[in-house]
């Protein structure tokens, strides 16, 4: 069995079934098994998208049959020569599974083929509006991977999309600022792929960095002032209750002291009038 590798990216055999994958845009060959005496070929088509398709042959009519088959696929030669099957301009909508039934003098032989089509990514890389590398592998299937060649610390995203293609992106974050050239690697079964881009800190981004570190000071500023007033506030508070005791105190006291001199007034006053002539209080 022979297959035509100009046309078929890679073949992975199991038994009578085989993978292949192949770009999309690319042109491919499958192949029947190679059985003589053949009575009649079929070619049986299941896409994964829009139904199924047959391409037959019969030797003793010489004549072949196509239903619901798109002019893309067709045979690659005469069919009672080699009923290889060519797919030209292969698209997504090409994958699926393919099966080649061959009747002959010898019996019923069949190979079944996973056709599986690769897209490449679009590689895009730019800076963000802080600075920072963005490097996006746009609608490619299967999902590519993304690496940097400096150290970084990065967390890839992807998105699928309808036609099962997925874009990953992925932004740098370098360990240290004074990283500025950086190269992002893209790694595809349909090929790989790498770019480099310089990347300065925006002004934006210094004006972002500067306005934090003011509110951060503002509301430190504003919190000290707080507490400050609040402190001394506290102080004022009981210097002037000392200052309302005594004066409540003070009052009373002068009111006592005059109590007192009276009181001693009057007492003077009545033992000098109780003493007997010629007596006097002792002083």
């Amino acid at each position: 069995m022979s297959l035509s590798g100009k046309f078929v990216d890679s073949i992975e055999r199991v038994g009578w079934n085989k993978r292949v994958s192949v770009t999309v845009g690319n042109s491919s060959v499958l192949t029947c098994p190679p059985k003589s005496n053949r009575t009649m070929v079929t070619w049986k088509i299941s896409p994964r998208v829009g139904g199924p398709c047959t391409l037959g042959y019969r030797t003793d009519q010489n004549k072949t049959d196509r239903t619901n088959c798109s002019d893309s696929m067709n045979w690659k030669f005469r069919p009672d020569q080699d009923p290889a099957l060519e797919i030209r301009q292969v698209e997504i909508a090409h994958e699926g599974n393919y099966i080649c039934e061959v009747v002959s003098t010898e019996g019923n032989f069949h190979t079944t083929y996973h056709l599986t089509v690769l897209v490449p990514p679009r590689l895009t890389l730019y800076c963000d509006d802080h600075g920072n590398p963005v490097c996006e592998a746009v609608a490619g299937k299967p999902a590519a991977r993304i690496s940097w060649v400096l150290e970084s610390s990065f967390t890839p995203r992807e998105e699928g999309h309808d036609n099962g293609t997925v874009t990953v992106v992925s932004k740098f974050t370098a360990y240290s600022s004074n990283v500025t050239n950086t190269t992002c690697f893209v790694s595809h079964p349909a090929g790989n792929q790498s770019n480099s881009i310089v990347c300065r800190p925006s002004e934006n981004s210094f004006i972002l960095h500067a306005s934090i570190i003011l509110c951060f000071l503002s509301v430190f500023t504003f919190m000290a002032v707080i507490y400050y007033f609040k402190l001394h506030g506290s102080r004022y508070s009981r210097q002037k209750a000392c200052r309302d005791d005594t004066m409540e105190v003070e009052p009373y006291t002068t009111y006592v002291q005059k109590e007192n001199i009276i009181y001693n007034s009057v007492s003077d006053l009545t033992v000098g009038q109780s003493l007997p002539q010629g007596l006097s209080s002792a002083t």
